[in-house]
């Protein structure tokens, strides 16, 4: 039998079956699991099977089943596993996977409560660009942006490629402009804690009925309501894929001199710097730090392009 993984929980791994769509409780064949360590010493991975793979199962007489095979994927999203004791390797951060076999991705925010983090929503694009998977941006809660600010961020976005939707669950604001996106799709949506993803999925698809978390009067951050990603058939051939909301993202895998091409804007320049190995920060000759002092890529874009460069370990070996 052939299915996709829903959900993750512990070393249970539920499939809903490719004809039924009847959600399995399923282990992974003990082969297979050793095979998988002695690989996850040389590649860094941390997770056998994740969300959104394709498997092939055998089903036991209680109706269980067993995982004997996980197809090639077509795509991943991941980023750098949060930063716990005993989660890393010769120094070096291990990578998550969020979800594999992905047709769209939405990253999720919000213009307030908690307040629009361009910098985050960076952080968002490079993991997408860096995997193969072309975002569309959600700027969430309009009805409380009282100064209209998701208009620039709106347009910023816009103006470089990226497809931006304007929402609001309260009032209805961009909601069938969204639910247009996703029939005949997996689709991913992810974000921060708190700006509002199940919300939204509730409001196009009531039959999902999410947990909702509150914000924070201490921190204005969200909590944690999903906390691990769920899989949910929704009908037409589409699933929706909700993912924990996370507090820090950390694109994984990337060297400094790649960085610059994760930033769409920068591929009018990137390849005119004097050096191939440029990382757009100091060097001469560097036609991207040109761009930004002639208003070509706006300050915003670049800042945070040096914000992820300083993260970016050196000893990284690919």
């Amino acid at each position: 039998m052939e299915g996709i993984i829903s959900r993750v929980e512990s070393k249970d791994y539920y499939v809903l079956e490719n004809v039924s769509l009847k959600e399995i409780r399923c282990v992974l064949r003990g082969k297979f699991k050793k095979d998988f360590a002695l690989k996850k010493d040389k590649l860094f991975l941390t997770d056998i099977a994740v969300v959104g793979d394709k498997v092939k199962f055998e089903l036991n007489d209680d109706g269980t089943g067993i995982i004997f095979e996980i197809l090639l994927r077509e795509n991943y999203l991941s980023r750098k596993a949060p930063k716990i004791r005993g989660a890393s390797y010769r120094g070096e951060r291990l990578e998550q996977i969020i979800a594999a076999n992905i047709d769209r991705v939405f990253i999720v925010t919000s213009i307030a409560e908690p307040n629009f983090n361009n910098k985050t929503v960076d952080r968002f694009l490079v993991a997408c660009e860096s995997s193969g998977l072309k975002p569309i941006i959600i700027i969430n809660k309009v009805d409380l942006d009282e100064h209209q600010q998701h208009f620039k961020w709106k347009n910023l976005y816009s103006d470089i490629g990226y497809e931006v939707i304007v929402t609001s669950k309260k009032n209805g604001t961009g909601l069938d402009e969204l639910k247009s996106k996703l029939p005949e799709n997996k689709n991913l949506f992810w974000g921060q804690s708190g700006v509002g993803k199940s919300s939204i999925l509730n409001a196009i698809y009531p039959q999902l009925n999410l947990k909702t978390g509150e914000i924070s009067n201490y921190t204005s951050k969200g909590t944690h309501t999903t906390v691990t990603s769920n899989l949910f058939f929704v009908g037409e051939n589409t699933f929706i894929i909700d993912t924990p909301g996370v507090r820090e993202i950390d694109p994984y895998g990337i060297r400094k001199e790649d960085l610059g091409h994760y930033f769409i804007e920068f591929a009018d320049y990137i390849h005119q710097c004097r050096f191939n190995t440029c990382t757009h920060q100091h060097e001469p000759g560097c036609a991207v730090v040109e761009a930004v002092n002639k208003g070509l890529i706006t300050e915003e874009r670049y800042d945070s392009y040096l914000r992820i460069l300083d993260t970016i370990e050196e000893d990284i070996n690919f």
